[in-house]
Formats: C-alpha cells, sequence, structure tokens
C-alpha cells in the first residue's frame, strides 16, 4: 500500500516539473519560474509531512525519489566545478597584461573574505547576548547527545592539524586527485594549478609565441563549450530547487523548532544583519546596493535552498560576469575561494554565537574582552583554514570550541534544526563570495560600472 501512496507523491512532483516546463515555454523569466519553483517546493513539503508524518516510511521513500531531481541537480552543478575554475581561471590569466594583477586580485579577494569573517564573528556575538542563549538552557535527546558523541569523535581528526598543514593542504600534489574533487580543498588547489598554467602561457608567449598562440585558441575553444554547458545545466534550476525545497521542509522536526525557536529566531536576526552589512560595504564603495541585490537574488535563493557553497560556484561567477559587471579573472576567484575561505555563515556567525551559548556551562564569561578578542582571532584564522579539514560549519565550530577550551559536545544539541539554520548560513556565505569579487574589482578599478547599473538581469544575460 506504501508504495501506492510513493508513487502518487512522484506524480504530484512530476504535474509540478511539468507546470515549470509550460512556464519556460512561456518565456516567463528565470527569477520568477525559481521562486515558483521554490514556493510549490515549501507547500508541497509542508503537506507531506502533515500528511504522513515526519518519520513514516512513505515520506522517507518519496524523500529518495525526489533526490533523483534535487541532489541529481546538485551533481550535475559539482561534476562542472572543476572545468569551469579550470578553464576560466587559465583564460583569465591569459587576458591579463601583467601577472602581477594576480597577487593584488588573490590578496584583496582573501582580505575582503576573512575580514568579514571576523565582523560576522562579532555580529554573532552580540546576537546570543542580546537573545540571552544559553545552551545550558535546551534540553538534550538521545540524538543530540549520539550527534554530540560524534562530534568530540571527529574533533581528533581536527586537532592532528595545524593551521600551517591546513593552509600546506590547498597545495596540490597531484592535480588529477583533485580533478576528481577528492579533497575538502580541491577547489582550491584546482585555482592555484590553473593560476601556476596562466602564468606559464604568459611567459611563454614572450619566448614562443606560436605555442602559446595555438594554446589560446585551445583554450577559448573549451572555454565557449563548458559555458554552455554551464547554461544547458542551470536550465534545470527550478526543478531542483522544487525538489530539494519540499524533501528539506518535509524533513524539517517541527518539534524541534518549537524547542529552539529562540535559537531560530536569533540565527536568521544575525544573519539578516551581515546581509544588511554586506549591502553598507557596497553602498560605502559607491555601488547602488539594491541594484546588487536585484540580480544577486537567484543565485542566493538557489544557495539557501541547495545549501552548498560549492554546488553555487557556477552561478556565484556567472552573476558576477555577466551582471555586475566584474572582470572575469576576479570573478572565477572569488567564487572559487569563497566556497572554501571566510565564510561569513558558517565559519564566522555560528561557531561564535556557539562558544557564547557554551562558555557560561563551564564558567567563563562570554563577555570578557579578553574572551571576545580571543574569540575573534581564532575565527579569522580558522576560517581561512578551515576548508583543509572539510565539513563547513561543523568543523569550524569544531576548531573554534576546541581552541577555545569549550566543551564540542554540547554543539549537538541543534541537530534537529541543523538543516534550517544551514539554509540562511550558506546564503549569506554565497553572498559574501559575490561581495568581496565585487568590491575586489571596483577596489582595482576592474568593475564595468556601466554593467553593474544596467537594469539587465541574469535571465536576459543568459538566455534562461
Amino acid at each position: 500500500m506504501d508504495s501506492w501512496f510513493v508513487l502518487i507523491n512522484v506524480i504530484i512532483l512530476l504535474v509540478f516539473i511539468g507546470l515549470l516546463i509550460y512556464m519556460q515555454k512561456k518565456h516567463v523569466s528565470f527569477s520568477k519560474r525559481v521562486f515558483t519553483g521554490l514556493g510549490i517546493g515549501i507547500v508541497l513539503g509542508v503537506l507531506l509531512q502533515y500528511v504522513y508524518g515526519a518519520e513514516s516510511e512513505v515520506l522517507a521513500q518519496t524523500v529518495d525519489w525526489y533526490s533523483i531531481v534535487g541532489s541529481g541537480y546538485i551533481r550535475f552543478l559539482m561534476m562542472i566545478v572543476v572545468p569551469l575554475v579550470m578553464v576560466s581561471i587559465i583564460q583569465s590569466i591569459i587576458n591579463m597584461e601583467k601577472s602581477s594583477e594576480l597577487g593584488k586580485i588573490s590578496a584583496w579577494i582573501i582580505g575582503i573574505l576573512v575580514t568579514t569573517a571576523m565582523v560576522a564573528a562579532l555580529i554573532g556575538i552580540v546576537t546570543s547576548t542580546v537573545f540571552d542563549l544559553d545552551a545550558a538552557q535546551i534540553e538534550a535527546g538521545q540524538a543530540e547527545e549520539e550527534r554530540g558523541l560524534v562530534m568530540e569523535e571527529r574533533l581528533t581528526e581536527v586537532e592532528d592539524l595545524s593551521t600551517p598543514q591546513k593552509i600546506l593542504s590547498f597545495i596540490p600534489s597531484n592535480i588529477f586527485l583533485d580533478m576528481t574533487g577528492e579533497r575538502p580543498t580541491s577547489v582550491i588547489s584546482v585555482v592555484i594549478f590553473s593560476m601556476i598554467v596562466g602564468i606559464a602561457v604568459l611567459g611563454l608567449r614572450r619566448k614562443k609565441p606560436e605555442q602559446a598562440e595555438l594554446f589560446t585558441k585551445i583554450v577559448n575553444a573549451v572555454h565557449a563549450v563548458v559555458m554552455r554547458m554551464v547554461t544547458l545545466i542551470l536550465r534545470l534550476t527550478p526543478f531542483g530547487i522544487l525538489a530539494l525545497m519540499a524533501n528539506t521542509v518535509a524533513k524539517t522536526s517541527v518539534s524541534g523548532i518549537m524547542e529552539l525557536g529562540k535559537f531560530v529566531i536569533a540565527s536568521y536576526v544575525g544573519l539578516f544583519v551581515i546581509f544588511i552589512f554586506h549591502l553598507v560595504l557596497l553602498a560605502l564603495f559607491g555601488l547602488n546596493p539594491f541594484t546588487y541585490l536585484k540580480k544577486a537574488l537567484p543565485v542566493l535563493t538557489f544557495a539557501f535552498t541547495s545549501r552548498s557553497s560549492a554546488g553555487s560556484i557556477p552561478l556565484t561567477s556567472q552573476v558576477q560576469r555577466e551582471t555586475l559587471g566584474v572582470e572575469p579573472g576576479i570573478a572565477n576567484m572569488a567564487a572559487s575561494f569563497g566556497a572554501t575561505i571566510g565564510q561569513n555563515g558558517c565559519a564566522g556567525f555560528y561557531p561564535a554565537m556557539l562558544a557564547v551559548m557554551i562558555a557560561p556551562t563551564v564558567g567563563i564569561d562570554p563577555l570578557a574582552p579578553e574572551f571576545i578578542v580571543k574569540l575573534v582571532l581564532i575565527i579569522g584564522i580558522s576560517s581561512f583554514g578551515v576548508a583543509g579539514v572539510g565539513g563547513g560549519a561543523t568543523f569550524a565550530a569544531l576548531i573554534v570550541l576546541s581552541s577555545m577550551g569549550l566543551p564540542v559536545a554540547l554543539a549537538g544539541i541543534l541537530i534537529s534544526i541543523e538543516a534550517l539554520i544551514d539554509m540562511g548560513r550558506t546564503a549569506v556565505n554565497v553572498n559574501d563570495s559575490i561581495l568581496a569579487g565585487t568590491l575586489t574589482a571596483r577596489i582595482l578599478k576592474k568593475l564595468n560600472i556601466k554593467q553593474f547599473h544596467d537594469k539587465t538581469t541574469l535571465d536576459e544575460k543568459m538566455v534562461l
């Protein structure tokens, strides 16, 4: 009998996918189709949980089938990340006038990412204090205790790597291994390899211009093919968001939200403040934040739904290059670095909130100046090296809490609402990547101001 209910649920999803296809044939804009998919996904997820219950076998099987569309879309995006990053960065460097520009671009991007992560940590501290969040006030069940034990076990893995070792892990020793995405730092390693290839071509152009010209033609041809692949995959975005959102909402623990409602509200208030801080930075650099927001919104919606910073790289790069007027080299590096370094939501805001919540349980005053200074500095350093151990917000929290001498097991109390909070964190992470590219281009006078203020959005540029 259960299989019939699962079949009905799959048919319902296919009907909604058919609706989105119909909208595409009627030339409804990309953004409207994305938000339609988001809205339908939320409603569908609520209905699935209401009808079958969060723990039912029917829902579990339905989610598995829906994952073919949702997780399948994420896999397609991950598939294109390495070739996109590699070819785009090589092409961008080949087109640079001086290889010395590369150092300036990298320094500004990383500097902005790490600095904003430290500001995000301060916002996390203030948020926890204002909402009076205390880990001791939250009751931990069996699932939370088991998650806490797992975090303690994984702490050993984290402590085995010093910060210099995490940074060293960025340097590729086997580029073919990194092209498979096997290591947490694979994307950064591919970026470094691509930079070296690009610099080598610039040197070759002076000594053997014919070979350099031939290689440039090959790279340009491959780049055109890869960009076409990106466009084809991004056309699936409304369908992927529909399935991803339905699964996320259907599996979200309502009881967990009720129990930890104050933490959920506090988290989203803090993340919203970080987002406003990003927009204020744009205004300070003479850029219209509302124009920026209109163009970045489809990308942020995808990041919110998918909970994947790495999967967002193609869109993050595309929106900078095609609509915000960021030079391609800067856009590609900002998208790549931003997926693993200085993540404002996961590596800045979240660990700071946890540290302030947990500190009172071991008799530490979280508002003591020395505690705050130490916490912000540790977050700044760990946000640069957190990619070396992978695992996003969980590993960032492990590094920060252990460095502060705080018990990591208590972080397991938030397991029931992890997915709900992670959506907001990922959107903030991706926004910071776009911000870093845009501000770097502005500072180095490589931002096309006319294109930035142009009203053309991602819809028209990508013909989706």
